[in-house]
């Protein structure tokens, strides 16, 4: 668009909403959920900002509406004064403000550059770029792999890589230490930062195995030589290591809990079935290595096993089983979280025992064993419109849908359980529309522990939208059920806009 402004043409992309009419503007809300709007005192008070947000448009096309409003011709004049903006009061005579799901969000305040708005419209609540940091100033911000490739060629100082994602909390806590080094180490060493999450940085991932974030790799002449993986280390943590890198030592194996000293009747696949038939009564707990939950019972588990090993009149023993290893018993007993108790009275098995978390719950039940009351069923076994994935057949579903928005759980987690009934209804939505669907994967599965970590799931719940199978972004909105259908027909919106517009073009 060429619009009229003191007498020069000035050049606008056609991406941006000239907009002077109140009910127009009204109508851009309601219809687009993600827009950003510079109001000017006048035409050329805007020039430099347009020329920016005719970048930004392109960027971000598809996904964020950049509008603008002259608030200095007499038309817009009225609408800058219902929408309560007066940009004469700025000291540039230009103000940007942020609309989303068709109310005002808030006033954009971060870096005024391509790179920090374009983060912005792709996620306007995330948290800014690590460079916007005025603290990080001495980290190389690096963001394609050309970059990479050009600081690794011509960078003579040792050099330090993190590559990091933008939501992972460990990266967040080692920031400012990993900042503190850069400053510190100036003109004798490089840290760096890369951003590597989204899917375009596939092959750097690949070449510098990262499988987790944040992963941090030690360069000398281009050459990579270690990865640093003290993610709790202060600056003097990281000065120091530098003067000698070398690469991890590896970690002691941590000692099986059936080799640890403690009371508990440790059982495998071979002597279970024997032990079950000569105690009368026996509470197993199925644990595994890697679980926390497991971790934090066993003090009590243990406790109560020693006062019934010591009582006269004992009204059971504990035993464990590690199902991780004695897999043939944890699948006869369809044992699919830790831990699991289970109770055998006269060598068959009675019950499947909810939280019994304390030494004094252990014992009071066993003096009075009785039945749990009967268990919520698991969320994939209700009738829902949500499909239910898991690791082998994750990708083939996902290709068949257009958009799909898939959360991945843990049972056990709060956040989870308040965010499910939402989740459900928004599937109930558009259980009709065959090109969407939500989806949802079970992460403390063990079949599902290789998929969560590959789909970057640090914490739970964890939502990814997908296009066809091909990761998009991680949806970072309200996770009540406006918040999960608005994300959803947004798309749809979109698709429905792209086909109106190839039809006017036939």
């Amino acid at each position: 668009a060429f619009l009229p402004a003191l007498g020069y043409a000035l050049k606008v992309s056609p991406l941006i909403e000239k907009i002077s009419d109140h009910k127009d503007f009204k109508k851009l809300l309601r219809t687009r959920n993600n827009v950003l709007a510079l109001y000017s005192k006048s035409a050329a008070a805007a020039e430099s900002s347009l020329r920016l947000l005719s970048s930004v448009a392109q960027e971000v096309k598809g996904r964020g509406t950049i509008s603008w409003i002259d608030c200095g011709d007499t038309e817009s004049r009225k609408l800058c004064k219902k929408m309560k903006v007066d940009p004469n009061s700025k000291e540039k005579g230009v103000e940007l403000l942020h609309y989303k799901d068709g109310v005002f969000h808030t006033e954009y305040n971060r870096a005024v550059t391509l790179k920090s708005m374009v983060a912005f419209l792709k996620d306007p609540e995330g948290a800014p770029l690590w460079e916007e940091d005025p603290e990080a100033k001495d980290i190389v911000h690096v963001d394609s792999e050309k970059e990479l490739r050009r600081l690794l060629k011509k960078e003579d100082k040792p050099l330090l890589m993190m590559f990091y994602a933008p939501w992972c909390g460990v990266c967040k806590r080692m920031m400012p230490s990993y900042q503190q080094a850069a400053t510190e180490l100036k003109g004798k060493y490089v840290l760096a930062g890369m951003n590597v999450y989204s899917a375009e940085f596939e092959r750097i991932k690949e070449e510098y195995n990262v499988r987790g974030y944040p992963t941090i790799c030690y360069f000398e002449k281009g050459k990579f030589l270690f990865h640093f993986e003290n993610y709790g280390a202060t600056a003097a943590d990281i000065a120091e290591w530098l003067k000698n890198p070398q690469a991890p030592q590896p970690q002691a194996p941590e000692t099986p809990w059936a080799d640890e000293e403690n009371v508990v009747y440790h059982l495998t696949d071979e002597d279970f079935d024997k032990f079950i038939k000569d105690h009368s009564s026996v509470l197993v707990m199925f644990h595994a290595p890697w679980c926390g939950h497991c971790k934090k019972m066993k003090p009590e588990y243990e406790k109560a096993a020693e006062f019934l090993h010591v009582a006269s009149d004992s009204p059971g023993v504990l035993a464990a089983v590690d199902a991780t290893v004695n897999k043939a018993l944890a699948e006869r007993y369809h044992i699919s979280g830790f831990p699991t108790l289970k109770y055998f009275k006269d060598g068959e098995e009675k019950y499947t025992l909810p939280h019994l978390r304390t030494k004094k719950k252990i014992i009071d039940w066993l003096q009075n064993p009785e039945a749990p009351p009967p268990p919520e069923p698991a969320w994939e076994e209700k009738q829902t419109s949500v499909i239910h994935l898991a690791g082998e057949d994750f990708r083939e579903s996902l290709k068949k849908k257009k958009h799909t928005l898939v959360m991945f759980y843990a049972p056990w987690c709060p956040h989870c359980k308040n965010a499910i009934p939402h989740f459900t209804t928004a599937a109930e939505v558009f259980k009709e529309d065959r090109k969407i669907a939500y989806a949802a994967v079970d992460c403390a599965k063990e079949q599902n522990h290789d998929l969560c970590k590959q789909e970057g799931v640090d914490g739970y719940p964890t939502f990814n939208y997908y296009n066809y199978g091909k990761f998009v972004e991680k949806y970072t909105g309200e996770r009540g059920e406006s918040g999960f259908t608005t994300f959803m027909r947004t798309l749809r919106e979109r698709d429905h806009e792209r086909i109106g517009k190839k039809k006017d073009e036939l």
